[in-house]
Protein backbone atom coordinates (compact mmCIF):
# COMPACT_ATOMS: atom_id res chain seq x y z
CA UNK A 1 0.00 0.00 0.00
CA UNK A 2 1.25 3.42 -1.04
CA UNK A 3 1.15 6.12 1.87
CA UNK A 4 -0.34 9.27 1.12
CA UNK A 5 1.58 12.40 1.33
CA UNK A 6 1.10 14.72 3.04
CA UNK A 7 3.68 17.75 2.70
CA UNK A 8 3.07 20.66 1.40
CA UNK A 9 5.09 23.66 -0.87
CA UNK A 10 4.93 26.80 0.04
CA UNK A 11 7.40 29.29 -1.25
CA UNK A 12 10.78 27.99 -1.24
CA UNK A 13 9.66 25.42 1.97
CA UNK A 14 8.94 22.08 1.69
CA UNK A 15 6.37 21.56 5.16
CA UNK A 16 5.54 18.39 6.90
CA UNK A 17 3.57 17.57 9.85
CA UNK A 18 2.81 15.04 12.44
CA UNK A 19 0.19 14.77 15.50
CA UNK A 20 1.41 12.68 18.34
CA UNK A 21 -0.57 12.34 21.11
CA UNK A 22 1.86 13.18 23.48
CA UNK A 23 3.45 15.73 25.74
CA UNK A 24 6.06 18.54 24.03
CA UNK A 25 9.02 16.94 26.09
CA UNK A 26 8.49 13.19 24.80
CA UNK A 27 8.09 14.25 21.22
CA UNK A 28 11.35 16.65 21.98
CA UNK A 29 13.42 13.59 22.90
CA UNK A 30 12.23 11.30 19.94
CA UNK A 31 13.35 14.10 17.64
CA UNK A 32 17.40 15.48 19.88
CA UNK A 33 17.91 12.67 21.59
CA UNK A 34 21.01 10.62 19.78
CA UNK A 35 19.28 7.21 21.01
CA UNK A 36 16.32 8.15 19.86
CA UNK A 37 16.77 9.58 16.15
CA UNK A 38 18.80 6.39 15.28
CA UNK A 39 15.92 4.54 15.74
CA UNK A 40 14.09 6.39 13.12
CA UNK A 41 16.27 8.50 11.56
CA UNK A 42 20.14 8.50 11.82
CA UNK A 43 22.37 8.53 14.98
CA UNK A 44 24.66 11.17 15.94
CA UNK A 45 27.96 11.86 17.91
CA UNK A 46 29.26 14.81 19.48
CA UNK A 47 28.58 17.54 21.99
CA UNK A 48 25.26 19.16 20.93
CA UNK A 49 24.83 23.21 21.99
CA UNK A 50 23.61 26.64 20.83
CA UNK A 51 26.14 27.17 17.87
CA UNK A 52 27.92 23.99 18.28
CA UNK A 53 28.50 21.23 14.92
CA UNK A 54 27.55 17.61 15.75
CA UNK A 55 28.11 15.29 13.07
CA UNK A 56 25.10 12.82 11.82
CA UNK A 57 24.80 9.01 9.88
CA UNK A 58 21.69 8.84 8.27
CA UNK A 59 20.96 5.33 8.71
CA UNK A 60 18.74 4.59 5.61
CA UNK A 61 20.51 6.21 2.92
CA UNK A 62 23.05 4.70 0.61
CA UNK A 63 26.49 4.85 1.78
CA UNK A 64 28.03 6.06 4.84
CA UNK A 65 28.48 9.42 4.54
CA UNK A 66 28.51 11.52 7.82
CA UNK A 67 27.19 14.69 7.40
CA UNK A 68 28.15 17.92 9.34
CA UNK A 69 25.04 19.68 11.33
CA UNK A 70 25.25 23.35 13.07
CA UNK A 71 22.90 24.20 15.49
CA UNK A 72 21.55 27.38 14.84
CA UNK A 73 18.75 27.64 17.17
CA UNK A 74 17.57 25.42 20.18
CA UNK A 75 14.61 26.40 22.51
CA UNK A 76 13.76 23.19 23.85
CA UNK A 77 11.59 21.84 23.60
CA UNK A 78 9.67 23.74 20.77
CA UNK A 79 12.47 25.15 18.28
CA UNK A 80 15.50 23.26 16.60
CA UNK A 81 16.82 24.67 13.39
CA UNK A 82 19.90 23.45 12.03
CA UNK A 83 22.63 23.59 8.64
CA UNK A 84 23.66 20.56 7.19
CA UNK A 85 26.71 20.19 4.86
CA UNK A 86 27.43 16.83 3.35
CA UNK A 87 28.98 16.26 -0.42
CA UNK A 88 25.02 17.21 -1.59
CA UNK A 89 25.80 21.05 -0.58
CA UNK A 90 24.19 22.87 2.39
CA UNK A 91 20.20 22.59 3.73
CA UNK A 92 18.45 24.51 6.34
CA UNK A 93 15.94 22.50 8.11
CA UNK A 94 13.56 23.45 10.94
CA UNK A 95 11.65 21.92 13.65
CA UNK A 96 8.61 22.92 15.72
CA UNK A 97 6.90 21.50 18.12
CA UNK A 98 3.36 22.58 19.51
CA UNK A 99 1.25 21.35 22.36
CA UNK A 100 -2.39 21.50 22.60
CA UNK A 101 -4.03 19.38 25.32
CA UNK A 102 -2.55 16.14 25.62
CA UNK A 103 -1.38 16.32 21.53
CA UNK A 104 1.81 17.74 20.50
CA UNK A 105 1.96 18.76 16.84
CA UNK A 106 5.89 18.61 15.29
CA UNK A 107 6.50 21.09 12.09
CA UNK A 108 9.13 20.51 9.94
CA UNK A 109 10.22 22.80 7.61
CA UNK A 110 13.33 22.27 4.48
CA UNK A 111 14.15 25.05 3.55
CA UNK A 112 15.09 24.81 -0.03
CA UNK A 113 17.41 26.77 -2.18
CA UNK A 114 15.62 25.74 -5.25
CA UNK A 115 11.91 24.02 -4.61
CA UNK A 116 12.57 22.58 -8.61
CA UNK A 117 15.70 21.24 -8.22
CA UNK A 118 15.07 18.14 -5.77
CA UNK A 119 11.88 18.59 -4.02
CA UNK A 120 10.74 15.32 -5.90
CA UNK A 121 13.06 13.50 -4.14
CA UNK A 122 13.33 15.15 -0.71
CA UNK A 123 9.27 15.36 -0.42
CA UNK A 124 8.59 11.55 -0.09
CA UNK A 125 11.71 11.36 1.70
CA UNK A 126 11.01 13.12 4.70
CA UNK A 127 7.57 11.48 4.19
CA UNK A 128 9.35 8.23 4.86
CA UNK A 129 12.00 9.35 7.78
CA UNK A 130 8.66 11.20 9.53
CA UNK A 131 6.42 7.84 9.07
CA UNK A 132 9.50 6.51 10.63
CA UNK A 133 9.13 8.54 13.87
CA UNK A 134 5.42 7.59 14.05
CA UNK A 135 6.30 4.27 13.44
CA UNK A 136 8.79 3.49 16.34
CA UNK A 137 6.70 5.70 18.49
CA UNK A 138 3.99 3.76 18.29
CA UNK A 139 5.99 0.39 18.56
CA UNK A 140 4.98 -0.68 14.88
CA UNK A 141 7.16 -2.00 12.02
CA UNK A 142 9.33 0.79 9.85
CA UNK A 143 7.99 1.30 6.36
CA UNK A 144 9.60 0.90 3.39
CA UNK A 145 11.54 3.38 1.46
CA UNK A 146 10.36 1.89 -1.76
CA UNK A 147 6.45 2.48 -1.06
CA UNK A 148 7.31 6.39 -1.03
CA UNK A 149 9.67 6.68 -3.97
CA UNK A 150 9.34 7.49 -6.73
CA UNK A 151 5.18 6.61 -5.76
CA UNK A 152 5.01 9.86 -4.61
CA UNK A 153 7.58 12.05 -6.51
CA UNK A 154 4.83 13.77 -9.13
CA UNK A 155 2.54 14.66 -5.90
CA UNK A 156 5.38 17.40 -5.32
CA UNK A 157 6.44 17.82 -8.01
CA UNK A 158 3.33 19.21 -8.68
CA UNK A 159 3.14 21.68 -5.85
CA UNK A 160 6.31 23.26 -7.31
Amino acid sequence: MIPRPTGRVAGNELIITRSFRAPIDDVWTSVTKPESTARWFGRWEGEAGLGKTVRLLMVFEKGDAWTNVLIETCEPPRHLVVKTTSAFGEKRLELKLAQTGDTTELTFVHHLADKKKMVGELGPGWEYYFDNLVAVRAGEPLPKFEDYYPAQKQYFLDQA
